[in-house]
Formats: C-alpha cells, sequence, structure tokens
C-alpha cells in the first residue's frame, strides 16, 4: 500500500489516481496521522471504459480556420467575448 498526504493528494493528483487506476491502494495521511484510504473501485462484468472527447477534433471544427485562442490568456479572453 502506498501513503500520501493531504498536500500531495491536492498537489500531485495526477500520479496518485495513476497508482489508484493500477490498482493500488493508497492511504492518506493528515498531519501524520492515518486520515483516509483511497482504494480502485471493482470493476463490473461487462463494464466499459469512459471514451474521451478528441479534443483536436473539437478544436479544428471550433475553429476551422486552426486561428483559435493557443494561450490561457487568449481561451479565458475568448470566452469573455473580448477577442
Amino acid at each position: 500500500m502506498k501513503t500520501a498526504t493531504v498536500a500531495d493528494l491536492r498537489n500531485n493528483f495526477a500520479r496518485i489516481a495513476r497508482w489508484i487506476e493500477a490498482g493500488e491502494e493508497v492511504e492518506i495521511t493528515k498531519r501524520g496521522k492515518k486520515f483516509a484510504r483511497l482504494r480502485p473501485e471493482a470493476l463490473k462484468v461487462g463494464e466499459e471504459t469512459v471514451e474521451w472527447p478528441d479534443r483536436s477534433t473539437w478544436r479544428k471544427r471550433v475553429f476551422p480556420k486552426g486561428s483559435g485562442p493557443t494561450s490561457a490568456e487568449d481561451i479565458v479572453d475568448y470566452d469573455r467575448g473580448e477577442s
């Protein structure tokens, strides 16, 4: 069993999520004491995996000329209607 702190969970969730996805159980500590335990959910027979959308296809559809926002600042401006 792997161990992580609450701060690790907050700052490095992607890494800890990969442990869980790999079948590892993770004990979470808070101020040096056991706080929680995260474990992978048991998969049911026939359960399908999640298919994430292809963002490159979405980007081409929304911005056909390829001139969409590139930086976070541009994306925020685009969403606000300022670009």
